[in-house]
């Protein structure tokens, strides 16, 4: 069994930056892909960005790419999630996901799932 964690969140002001993590337990991560979802208040989870087990390939969403910046080390069983240029509509529950082989891009529909951390961008 996996347990993620993520860790990283807090409140930043527009145009800052914030990197969240989502550490692992068990000796199954570099195996993993890995994908990080939000869900902002009265919306749908949506997908953000995602790290293939091998970290050669990443995909993101329309909403962040050319912002967010999706990694992994699987030395510490720990992928990340470097977000810039934050602005208000990023306020949402960000969460980590993982499964064998592929993240999904449904988060409910993957194997092991975090319990997410909040993400408050000001004006």
């Amino acid at each position: 069994q996996v347990q993620l964690v993520e860790s990283g969140g807090g409140l930043v002001q527009t145009g800052g930056s914030l990197r969240l993590t989502c550490t692992a337990s068990g000796r199954t991560f570099s195996s993993l892909g890995v994908g990080w979802y939000r869900q902002a208040p009265g919306k749908e989870r949506e997908f953000v960005a995602g790290v293939t087990p091998s970290g050669n390939s990443q995909s993101y969403g329309d909403s962040v790419r050319g912002r967010f910046t999706v990694s992994r080390d699987d030395a510490v069983n720990t992928a990340y999630l470097q977000m810039n240029s934050l602005t208000p509509e990023d306020t949402a529950i960000y969460y980590c996901a993982a499964s064998r082989f592929s993240y999904k891009h449904d988060y409910a529909l993957n194997d092991y799932r975090g319990q997410g951390t909040q993400v408050t961008v000001s004006s």
